[in-house]
């Protein structure tokens, strides 16, 4: 029966939108606001949002949402931006969120909006600062154990898979059957760019379910510097058969000491919004593997100039046009760390169940043990237990603001280093920011409290 009443809701939803849509080629702004009528009347509860900003600034042609928004309706496949509508929507913030919202009062742990999964830890480059490259490139998941994670993560509610690697795009064949196998959830994959091709595109097109963040790092000298020679030609090529088939895509950027002003320079992030990226996700530079770089961290200086011009880039009345999050400086956002489970949890190609696609400890592989029972394991458990892990959101993870945190969890856990080429141990990991924490921590404390203080900013 819940089947039913579920593709019922689906397919009510799914109405609304086809009206809304109609609407929208008689005049766009009529159509936006039923969009955020429906949205509100759905997800009303879910999130704290301001309805009445969105629709302003959606339905006023002079700010930047409305703009972003009619370049997406110019752009994009239709077919694709209901896939998106439907399955992001409905599906994942919609259905997913009241099922696990619900199951977390269940089981008393941690239940996950996104699983991020690694098929595969083969690469046909290797980064700087790259996690995968620590990994070895002889691991793979298979079809059928990726398969059980999705169809286990639904059953708790989970509707968002992203992958990593590893190059993902390794395994598109299989990525692209899951994405047939599941139309109703969202696949998100972080790549390198190298392997897009046309018949990719096609694929991605027809599944309307599978989206990628392409990595690219400013300017093209900056770039290769970390990647390889000729590496960001290869990922603005892709970029323009992606916008051509009319698909969803945006890009992934790590942002480092040496990086970070280019990466979020104006002739930059003009150059993302032509090529028709639609989001751009920076992740500070972490310290992980025993042959990391410390001197990609960033000053504090550094660190507050991204915290400033991410929310610049991200405005969606005077902003450029791109949707941007810093997954460091917007913790208040997400209420601090969201990983454990809490939003979000790591299979690495080996199948470990990790809290993070940065910290590589487990006591718990998804052969052996079911999401369930690892959502309920010791160190996932500790997660749930100690979360938020500083009250201070611009502080938010346990290794790089809170280093002694993550080592006491390790440590009251047994969790072991899933690194099988070169183990690292939590103190090891958590040595490398001890200055950097001490050093971010006052400054931290006055961004935190001069953000508090403004009524505008809560």
């Amino acid at each position: 029966m819940s089947s039913i009443t579920h593709a019922a809701g689906r397919k009510v939803f799914s109405a609304v939108v086809d009206h809304a849509f109609d609407r929208i080629k008689t005049k766009r702004e009529d159509g936006y606001l039923e969009v955020l009528d429906a949205f509100q009347k759905y997800m009303s509860g879910f999130a704290d949002v301001d309805w009445d900003y969105l629709k302003e600034v959606a339905t006023n042609p002079q700010y930047t949402l409305n703009r972003f928004l009619n370049s997406i309706l110019d752009e994009v496949d239709p077919d694709v931006l209901k896939k998106t509508i439907l399955n992001l929507g409905y599906e994942a913030f919609y259905t997913g969120t009241k099922t696990i919202r619900k199951n977390r009062e269940i089981y008393k742990c941690n239940v996950p909006w996104i699983i991020l999964m690694d098929p595969t830890s083969a690469c046909n480059l290797h980064c700087t600062g790259c996690w995968a490259a620590e990994y070895g490139n002889k691991m793979n998941l298979t079809l059928d154990e990726m398969d059980s994670v999705i169809k286990q993560g639904k059953e708790l509610g989970i509707y968002f898979y992203m992958l990593t690697g590893g190059e993902p795009l390794v395994r598109r064949n299989d990525i692209i059957e899951l994405c047939r196998r599941h139309n109703d959830c969202v696949f998100f994959a972080y790549t390198n760019g190298t392997l897009v091709d046309d018949e990719l595109c096609r694929n991605m097109k027809e599944v309307g379910n599978f989206f990628l963040a392409l990595s690219v790092e400013g300017k093209p000298e900056v770039n290769d510097m970390r990647r390889g020679e000729g590496v960001y030609a290869k990922v603005m090529h892709a970029m323009d058969m992606l916008k051509s088939y009319g698909l969803v895509f945006g890009t992934s950027i790590c942002y480092t000491s040496l990086n970070y002003e280019s990466v979020t320079s104006d002739e930059f992030i003009d150059m993302l919004i032509k090529k028709g990226c639609r989001y751009a996700l920076y992740f500070h530079y972490m310290p992980v593997g025993n042959d990391a770089a410390t001197n990609l961290l960033l000053t504090p200086e550094q660190r507050t100039y991204m915290y400033h011009r991410v929310r610049a880039i991200r405005n969606m009345k005077t902003g450029p046009g791109l949707f941007t999050m810093d997954f460091q400086n917007d913790g208040e956002f997400v209420g601090g760390c969201i990983a454990g489970g809490r939003n979000y949890f790591h299979i690495n190609a080996n199948g470990d169940a990790e809290p993070c696609v940065f910290i590589h400890y487990s006591n718990m592989n998804i052969r052996e043990h079911s999401i369930l029972e690892i959502l309920q394991s010791p160190l996932f458990m500790a997660y749930h237990d100690n979360q938020p892990f500083n009250k201070n959101m611009l502080r938010p993870c346990p290794m790089l603001e809170n280093p002694a945190v993550l080592q006491r969890l390790v440590k009251e856990t047994g969790a072991h280093s899933t690194d099988l080429k070169s183990p690292e141990s939590a103190e090891h990991l958590c040595g490398k920011c001890v200055d950097y924490a001490k050093a971010w921590a006052p400054v931290a404390e006055k961004l935190w409290n001069e953000s508090h203080a403004d009524s505008e900013a809560k």
